[in-house]
């Protein structure tokens, strides 16, 4: 009786589903449910027939599509996946030794934007790190071959090895580099413009009165470093304050270079106002404050310092100094947009975000003379 009923119930031409199953329904179950092929099946069912511009009939349609849903079948997502020749997982590779998981790590706001974005775009994440392959530029083709297990990789480190960049742009496999980069011609990358926000940080110590600036940026020749001190030289000259060599002091070792008596020695030939560039270690700003409170220089009374970036973590709980705020989850989700249009086929270069400015409280007029 309760058979009958629920015959009566069904739609017209639908055929009852065998009673009892248990293992998941095949294609080919549907197939012959239907009474058509299994190509047919496929191709009802994944939409290729609409994508391809030869739809089947409306009849036929109605027919897998009754019998699909009369078994229960759901598609094998692994299936799937393996016959679009994709995963639908992006890698994420991390130059360093262990993920970057902690809260307080640079790279933590970059990996939240990732994520966020590639939930929204239907992707899973596969995590890489620097150790598996034998650290920063080590590894060759075991990276190489590593990252290809996912459909693309996003690549995060001011210093990743230029010829793996390179031959993953050479063999065409979508790949986007977080951080402005100069080469390899050809790869997909977004940054955030460092000139322009550093530009506008002297050009706000100038409309203060300081008249001498100086910038401490560690001896590096990464994009991110060099952009920096493009934008300051730009705002020097912009504001008409003094740009030649003597406006930018270079070092390998900041804690060992940065001494109470070279930072009053700049004190005395002029200078009011100190920038520092940020870094991963943080190290050029953690030595010029450092300097500066040895040599027993108020801040910002004496002098102002200015950094161009955020503060390392550690030192989040003090007075903000004036710069500005990289719109690190922003430049993580506009990497992921990126990366799914190359692996979408679509072109992709390379975008700049802005900053945000800050005031701060390290900053204001210099002392009268």
């Amino acid at each position: 009786m309760v058979a009958k009923e629920a015959a009566g119930r069904a739609r017209p031409g639908r055929t009852p589903a065998p009673a009892g199953r248990r293992a998941r329904p095949r294609q080919a179950e549907v197939a012959r449910l239907a009474g058509v092929s299994q190509a047919t099946v496929s191709l009802v069912l994944s939409g290729r027939d609409i994508a391809t511009g030869r739809p089947i009939s409306a009849e036929t349609r109605a027919k897998v599509l009754d019998a699909a849903h009369s078994l229960g079948y759901v598609p094998d997502p692994a299936a799937s996946r393996l016959a679009a020749a994709r995963n639908n997982l992006l890698g994420v590779f991390s130059f360093t030794a262990t993920f970057p998981t902690d809260v307080r790590h640079s790279y933590y706001p970059f990996l939240v934007g990732v994520e966020q974005e590639a939930a929204a775009q239907g992707y899973d994440l596969v995590l890489f790190t620097g150790s598996s392959t034998g650290g920063a530029g080590a590894g060759g083709a075991g990276a190489l071959n590593r990252v290809r297990l996912a459909d693309g990789c996003l690549f995060l480190g001011r210093h990743a090895p230029a010829d793996e960049l390179r031959r993953l742009v050479a063999d065409d496999f979508p790949v986007v580099h977080v951080g402005r980069r100069d080469e390899p011609e050809g790869l997909a990358w977004v940054g955030a413009d460092y000139v322009s926000a550093s530009r506008e940080v002297v050009t706000a110590l100038a409309g203060l009165g300081h008249r001498r600036v100086l910038l401490v940026r560690e001896d590096d020749d990464a994009p991110a470093s060099t952009d920096r001190e493009r934008g300051f030289l730009d705002g020097l000259v912009g504001s008409g304050l003094p740009a030649g060599p003597g406006a930018v002091f270079r070092t390998g070792d900041p804690g060992g270079d940065l001494t109470a008596d070279r930072v009053r020695a700049w004190v005395a030939e002029g200078v009011t106002a100190f920038v520092a560039e940020e870094t991963d270690t943080g190290a050029a700003w953690r030595a010029l404050r450092a300097a500066v409170d040895a040599a027993g220089l108020d801040c910002p009374g004496q002098v102002s310092l200015a950094l161009l970036g955020s503060p390392p973590a550690d030192l989040a709980d003090e007075p903000a100094p004036m710069g500005f705020d990289i719109p690190r989850p922003a430049l993580g989700a506009e990497a992921v947009r990126l990366l799914a249009a190359r692996i979408a086929g679509r072109p992709a270069e390379g975008t700049l975000v802005a900053c945000a400015f800050r005031p701060g409280a390290t900053a204001g007029p210099p002392p009268a003379p």
